[in-house]
């Protein structure tokens, strides 16, 4: 049975430490409201405070993405990396420090491959099947933590007499990694992808090739093709774009699919990725996109937000 919190605890002659469980919920709960009486006004001042913040950041970055994308994505990339790790050292949060340590470590070597001039030929590979199989990773942490979920709801953690909420905050935990570390690494990719294909030398940034590609070469890592675009590879197969420049199969699908990009990397002619891939979830979405950014605001730019308006009520006196 649910104490109930609002009746209220006469200490007479007893301290604290000799108060009940029930007892002292019930006295927390009657100090916090003696706490807050009659602060109704400050209470409205800090909603009208968090609500113009809310409009006037989300204008901000709205212009700042339409104006400078570039440095936009850059400091949003940067946000996302490091306030996380920030909160989690401060609340003591192991789990998170331990995944986040090894994440940036590997990724950390991967991204500093990628930009080194001159560009080993192994690389790309290297490169795309690390944030091909971090993408699959999340995905996979997605789906286990969004079943664990529903499993909790239709009642299946009473087979195993545990309580919901254990299992419910689980599978939030899991949905979020497998959030965060997707768009982490999606976001960086994109780095990835471009410093790699300009360092190769295929094509400039403004998408003009400035190396003559030869032919039974992959236009993404410059290694041989195995097989031709109509054979049946043992290890992989050989993709042929519209615009006749072929690919290996984990050299495109990691441009296409991670980096989401829908251009071909040598000559930059728009490709139809529906004649491409017959797995719905290995398309661009648009509402995936969509989820992206608001992970993207949720993570780095939310805590920014709740800063500024702490110190605005700070400032205004309002505690």
């Amino acid at each position: 049975m649910e104490p109930n919190l609002h009746q209220p605890v006469i200490l007479g002659n007893r301290n604290l430490s000799e108060l009940s469980s029930e007892e002292r919920a019930r006295y927390d709960h009657q100090k916090l409201h003696e706490m807050h009486k009659g602060h109704e006004k400050m209470h409205l001042e800090m909603i009208l405070v968090l609500i113009v913040v809310l409009i006037v950041t989300q204008v901000l970055l709205i212009e700042w993405k339409k104006r400078y994308f570039r440095s936009y994505l850059i400091f949003t990339l940067l946000a996302m990396w490091l306030i996380p790790i920030g909160i989690s050292i401060k609340h003591h949060w192991y789990r998170f420090i331990f995944a986040w340590l090894v994440f940036s470590c590997i990724t950390g070597l991967i991204f500093r491959k990628a930009i080194q001039k001159p560009l080993d030929r192994t690389t790309p590979r290297l490169v795309y099947k690390w944030f091909l199989f971090l993408y699959k990773l999340s995905y996979g942490l997605g789906i286990i933590g969004y079943m664990l979920m529903m499993a909790t709801f239709f009642g299946i953690n009473l087979l195993f007499n545990a309580k919901p909420d254990a299992y419910l905050d689980a599978a939030m935990v899991i949905i979020f990694y497998g959030l965060y570390y997707g768009v982490l690494a999606r976001d960086i990719s994109e780095i990835c992808t471009d410093k790699m294909a300009s360092h190769i030398g295929y094509y400039s940034p403004e998408g003009i090739p400035t190396k003559h590609l030869d032919p039974n070469v992959c236009a993404i890592c410059g290694n041989r093709l195995l097989v031709g675009a109509d054979e049946e590879g043992i290890i992989e197969n050989t993709y042929q774009l519209s615009c006749e420049h072929v690919f290996h199969e984990f050299c495109i699908r990691g441009w296409c699919i991670v980096g989401k990009k829908q251009t071909c990397p040598y000559c930059k002619e728009k490709v139809d990725l529906k004649r491409m891939f017959s797995n719905p979830w290995e398309k661009p979405h648009i509402l995936f996109g969509q989820l992206l950014d608001w992970i993207r605001y949720l993570v780095a730019w939310q805590p920014v937000v709740l800063f500024i308006v702490q110190g605005i009520n700070y400032v205004l006196g309002i505690e």
